[in-house]
């Protein structure tokens, strides 16, 4: 059977079509248009694979792959230019690269998530960015009033009715070019506010309850929205092998550097489901937040025993991990989540 890989760019893709024994049968560029693809490769033998890299672009290219009656195999990017070793690169050795991966039966694909659940990704998605948005910004006004030694005391929401009459007090105290900038960081934050919550909103409308967002609900420090996230980001469940894939997926397991006999940890990886990671990331920050009101919980004794070794940051990710195995263990038995015991008596910290 023929092997077809995609190189795909923004405005167009290389193709190469060999006849699986390594003979180029058709090489060439098509340029990007509605329907090129499904028309290109409708003189192919239903079922045929057809390799794509995991680009920004390769939604549409997938669909008209499905719609030709072929086999889309989706390839995971980095792990494949690894793989081909290549010292040159160019869009012809990138697409007979991919099919000698293919004949050899190394192609390192990942999941194609249904249409419906690409689409609905959308929303979860954009409401993370946006958020992260307005944290920077949010940032950059107690930056700008640290500079000139103002601090918001007596309040616990800078951003709240209380807290914008304080803020609004203090902006008097700045240089004027500085207020001007930190007012309108501000408008841009009430901006942001307004499209988080017109999508949460969305959200609610779109995403009805299923079994497996009430699993997730289940799990500490996860909400409706989070769990929304998980459940879409994590899709179906069986397609991992155990709850270590799920936590290196999600980006909550660190790197290990091993080498002479010594072992140590480094930082959480950042090529992995960045939507994913920031869902357990954002859950382990509201157990961190609210540790004290949960002490006997297996989560806070696992936070505050990891935060006096190595400090938050490492603890965050304990926790973050701790739950993206739950997650698996979850929705994987069906049953909601259990505390696990804890063996040894930990000090609740502060």
């Amino acid at each position: 059977m023929e092997k077809i890989a995609f190189d795909v760019h923004r405005r167009y893709t290389f193709v190469s079509v060999d006849d699986g024994d390594g003979n180029v049968v058709e090489e060439g560029r098509i340029n990007h248009e509605r329907g090129v693809f499904t028309a290109f490769l409708s003189k192919y033998r239903s079922g045929t694979p057809v390799a794509v890299e995991t680009t920004g672009n390769w939604y549409w290219i997938v669909d008209e792959i499905e719609a030709a009656g072929l086999v889309p195999l989706l390839v995971h990017a980095r792990k494949a230019k690894v793989m081909l070793g290549c010292i040159n690169k160019t869009d012809r050795l990138d697409a007979r690269g991919l099919n000698r991966l293919q004949r050899v039966g190394t192609l390192p694909t990942v999941w194609i998530p249904p249409g419906d659940l690409r689409n609905q990704r959308e929303l979860s998605r954009t409401r993370m960015r946006l958020v992260c948005l307005r944290t920077t910004l949010k940032n950059r006004v107690h930056s700008s009033l640290a500079k000139y030694g103002l601090s918001m005391t007596g309040v616990t929401d800078m951003y709240g009715v209380s807290g914008r009459k304080l803020l609004a007090q203090q902006l008097g105290y700045l240089p004027p070019e500085t207020r001007f900038t930190v007012e309108t960081q501000l408008a841009q934050i009430d901006m942001l506010t307004a499209a988080t919550e017109e999508i949460e909103k969305r959200i609610k409308l779109v995403c009805e309850p299923t079994p497996a967002i009430g699993l997730l609900r289940s799990l500490p420090g996860i909400g409706f929205v989070l769990s929304v996230v998980i459940a879409l980001e994590l899709g179906e469940i069986s397609r991992f092998d155990g709850p270590g894939k799920v936590a290196a997926y999600s980006g909550t397991t660190p790197r290990v550097h091993a080498s002479g006999g010594r072992q140590r940890q480094g930082r959480l990886r950042r090529d992995v489901n960045s939507s994913l990671k920031w869902a357990f990331i954002e859950a382990a920050n509201v157990v961190s937040r609210y540790r004290r009101h949960w002490p006997s919980r297996y989560v806070t004794c696992l936070y505050n025993r990891i935060r006096q070794k190595k400090g938050h940051g490492t603890a965050v990710g304990a926790v973050a991990r701790h739950l993206a195995e739950s997650a698996y263990w979850v929705l994987t038995r069906q049953e909601e989540y259990r505390e696990k015991k804890v063996s040894t008596v930990v000090s609740t910290g502060v």
